[in-house]
């Protein structure tokens, strides 16, 4: 038994920072490294890779993979999976060009926005609730929803008014400085705002508790329901978000836009370092994972390569992202 004056010192001396394990230092390490050299690599293969142009081009490119990327890390940190991400996408365009042409493009993006928070409660009532697994659920309910956005379009694509056409599209015009689009800063504020939620406050921490073990976190007196529920709303805005702004780059919006776009959101999550089991991560690898993917497709039209070989060197990322992440918590 410990001596009462040893229990005070020890509950007197300040707490230590916890050790960042060897695990997350080599994951973390890997990640950078491996970014740095797909730079440099393209930098000195061709004189187009750090021009301006196409730095903002990549930028915009990345705007539409890069939220759903976020929405994926978010709820891979959790311990969930959103698999409704694409089909929430085209719903929210869908609400949005339909509200548009009645009501106006303010009423038309709230609508949009608003139309991805409900899937994302709907989701977070069926795992919730029901008790189905995150993967299934959210699976099945990306049919409904993109069911639903096929039911309000009829099967055709949907415009807004052509005077509406001009501001509707704004997100998608270059009307920054550098030719930068206020789609690309929407991105990155979104990207600010979530890593700032997930690294920095309360909800960020119980985020990662849910992940990590959700019965412990349960039994430590964490609304683990609550929290997976704030998880899928904050995943299905962002793929709203994503929706708009799809939509304002064609001027228009069908039931089939971002088929398949949540997979290869997960996958830049998964090449990024982020653990598909929960409770590891964080937004800046899933923001440099989607970096490294946009970068090989930057690279393959740069240098002429065949853009078949593409998916087989994407799918092998993939799988060596999983390899590596199993290896090093079998070691931790």
């Amino acid at each position: 038994m410990s001596h009462p004056g040893e229990a005070q010192r020890s509950a007197s001396e300040p707490t230590r920072p916890p050790r960042v394990r060897r695990p997350e230092i080599v994951r973390d390490h890997s990640i950078l490294l491996s970014l740095l050299v797909l730079v440099l690599w393209l930098s000195m293969s061709t004189d187009a890779f750090l021009t301006g142009t196409n730095l903002v081009n990549l930028l915009d490119q990345v705007a539409v993979p890069g939220l759903l990327a976020c929405a994926a890390t978010l709820c891979l940190v959790c311990g969930l999976f959103d698999l409704s991400m694409s089909a929430v996408l085209a719903l929210s365009a869908v609400t949005s060009v339909l509200v548009t042409g009645r009501f106006g493009i303010l009423w038309g993006a709230c609508a949009g926005i608003l139309a991805g928070a409900l899937c994302g409660l709907v989701n977070g009532a069926v795992v919730i609730r029901v008790r189905v697994h995150s993967f299934i659920g959210t699976l099945a309910l990306g049919f409904v929803y993109r069911g639903l956005a096929l039911i309000l379009t009829a099967g055709a694509i949907v415009y807004p008014q052509s005077r509406q056409l001009p501001r509707f599209q704004f997100l998608a015009r270059p009307v920054l400085p550098a030719g930068v689009t206020p789609a690309s800063v929407l991105f990155l504020l979104v990207a600010a705002a979530l890593w700032l939620l997930l690294a920095g406050t309360t909800f960020g921490r119980r985020v990662y508790a849910v992940g990590g073990n959700a019965e412990a976190a349960r039994l430590s007196g964490i609304r683990v329901g609550a929290v997976r529920v704030a998880v899928l709303v904050l995943s299905s805005v962002c793929a709203a978000l994503a929706g708009l702004v799809l939509a304002s780059r064609g001027g228009s919006a069908q039931a089939d836009m971002g088929s398949l776009l949540e997979l290869s959101a997960i996958a830049a999550a998964v090449v990024g370092g982020t653990s598909v089991l929960g409770g590891q991560g964080a937004l800046w690898r899933g923001l440099v994972g989607i970096a490294i993917l946009t970068l090989i497709g930057n690279g393959f039209n740069l240098l002429g390569f065949d853009t078949t070989y593409q998916q087989v060197l994407e799918g092998l990322l993939i799988l060596g992202a999983v390899s590596v992440d199993q290896s090093l918590r079998r070691r931790d």
